[in-house]
């Protein structure tokens, strides 16, 4: 099921084949291949820098995202009430 297989690949070249020329064909492989190694060198640029920390706290799903909102509205709640129950700071005039 998923993935490429031999025979499945050889049977897109010869539609390839005679659909465009072989030259064109090779023109279309080469600049494929030439996107997909931009495309790598754009990952491990990505992965290098650090922005993939941030990039997993993005839920992908309904229910990730209002976990986390809930999360923080209750993190919030907490840090209220523990404002409230410690004592303020009482300014002392001189």
């Amino acid at each position: 099921m998923g993935g490429f297989h031999l025979s499945g690949l050889i049977v897109v070249l010869v539609i390839g084949l005679l659909i465009a020329s072989p030259k064109a064909l090779q023109s279309m492989s080469r600049n494929v291949g030439k996107h997909v190694g931009q495309a790598k060198a754009i990952k491990e640029k990505v992965l290098a820098s650090g922005i993939s920390q941030s990039i997993s706290k993005i839920p992908l799903s309904p229910q990730q995202a209002v976990h986390m909102l809930l999360t923080t509205e209750q993190e919030k709640k907490k840090r209220e009430t523990k404002e409230e129950r410690s004592p303020s700071s009482v300014e002392k005039s001189p």
